[in-house]
């Protein structure tokens, strides 16, 4: 079985998917095996998969879960977020971070990003949200590129709060040769299948903190003190329930998946960083810009996204009809939660400008490991005569 995109061959009849994934026989096989070994839920591919992401983080604890916004709301439980606390996040995130906050009953407060060339959070603007009934700073590593995560980790000093890095968008970036996702008191990844390490569905949790690990293994799973694979393996015969927990357990075949595409990680991120390259320098060199052109030398990004910001929305929406007009796939990463109905009444301590004059003009392209460099090159020469002239610095 060769490389296989499912994308183009459905019906849907993209020319260039946004995202594509990978289906060869070391990954068929694996798989395959998994199955005819007749252990589908949490066993030892689950066990495997957690010490070796562990270990490429550098972290001590890791738990895989069903998917990114189990592992954020595993670690706000952990971390005995609830009733009457506030969770201080970027509205320019997808909508799970925020009902990870609100499904435990706390609030979530929505701060401001950096602008056009930075769309992390900004830190000043956290600060400034913060109240005292913050408990938490939850951030995003937005296109996977690392936020201040270091200024940050100060304020949540000063005002002891608790940091927890939603890393969906950035499995083996780091920050001067620190992985995100080891900065705070826990970090959390998706694997959905738009992501750099796709699974289908799944997540993990990772900390450092061993109470914070053993109050997050003990929620995974109802509470129970031992697990199913714990019993077959006559390890226990019964267990207590001391937490009131989730179902949050990620089952044997994703962690097979999971094991082979974390071998690939590195290779894919590389990938994506020589293609988001080519993306700026045609881009760039037609006068459109795309954000984080300036970052620091000790910052590795991920390359999850590439992202194009207009002059303005009618400008974004031309060109988006023009590359669907193309077949070309493109998304909008995010519109804003403060602006769904379900988080219009929360509160809006602090100017969310940044966030307003962006959400309108930013256009997510395609993006994954094996797009061709002929691929970016059709993606931008549809977008350049798209946005027509007079160009951007020209």
């Amino acid at each position: 079985m060769g490389q296989q995109n499912p994308r183009t061959g459905d019906g849907t009849g993209w020319r260039v998917p946004l995202a594509d994934v990978v289906v060869d026989e070391k990954l068929a096989e694996a798989v395959a095996a998994t199955l005819r070994s007749g252990w589908w839920s949490s066993g030892p591919q689950v066990e495997a998969f957690e010490s070796e992401f562990s270990a490429y983080l550098g972290s001590r604890f890791a738990l895989a879960v069903a998917n990114g916004t189990a592992a954020l709301q595993l670690a706000l439980a952990a971390a005995e977020i609830g009733p009457g606390d506030e969770v201080v996040l970027p509205s320019l995130n997808f909508v799970a971070a925020a009902n990870a906050v609100s499904h435990l009953g706390a609030t979530p407060v929505f701060c401001d990003i950096h602008g056009e060339a930075d769309l992390n959070l900004d830190p000043a603007s956290l600060e400034a949200a913060v109240t005292p009934a913050t408990r938490a700073a939850l951030v995003l590593h937005y296109a996977g590129y690392p936020c201040d995560v270091e200024a940050v980790s100060e304020i949540a000093e000063r005002h002891g709060l608790v940091v927890i890095e939603d890393s969906a968008h950035a499995p083996g970036a780091s920050l001067a040769g620190r992985k995100c996702a080891t900065f705070g008191a826990a970090g959390c990844f998706s694997f959905f299948s738009n992501k750099n390490l796709p699974v289908g569905e799944g997540g993990l949790f990772v900390t450092d903190d061993e109470e914070l690990y053993r109050r997050a293994r003990l929620l995974r799973s109802h509470g129970m003190t031992t697990l199913t694979w714990d019993r077959h393996r006559g390890h226990a015969s019964e267990y207590d329930v001391t937490l009131r927990g989730f179902n949050f357990r990620l089952d044997e075949l994703r962690a097979t998946i999971g094991r082979v595409q974390l071998a690939r990680l590195d290779e894919e991120n590389a990938s994506r960083g020589r293609l988001v390259g080519h993306y700026r320098r045609l881009l760039e060199a037609a006068g459109l810009a795309m954000p984080f052109g300036g970052v620091r030398t000790d910052l590795c990004p991920s390359f999850h996204l590439a992202v194009a910001v207009f002059d303005s929305a009618e400008q974004r929406e031309s060109a988006r009809a023009l590359l669907a007009a193309e077949r070309i796939q493109t998304s909008v990463h995010y519109p804003p939660i403060h602006r769904f109905t379900a988080y219009s009444s929360e509160p809006k301590r602090v100017p969310l400008s940044e966030t307003e004059s962006v959400a309108t003009r930013v256009l997510t392209l395609p993006l994954y490991g094996h797009m061709s460099e002929e691929q970016v090159d059709l993606v931008a020469e549809v977008l350049v005569d798209a946005v027509g002239t007079p160009l951007r610095g020209s």
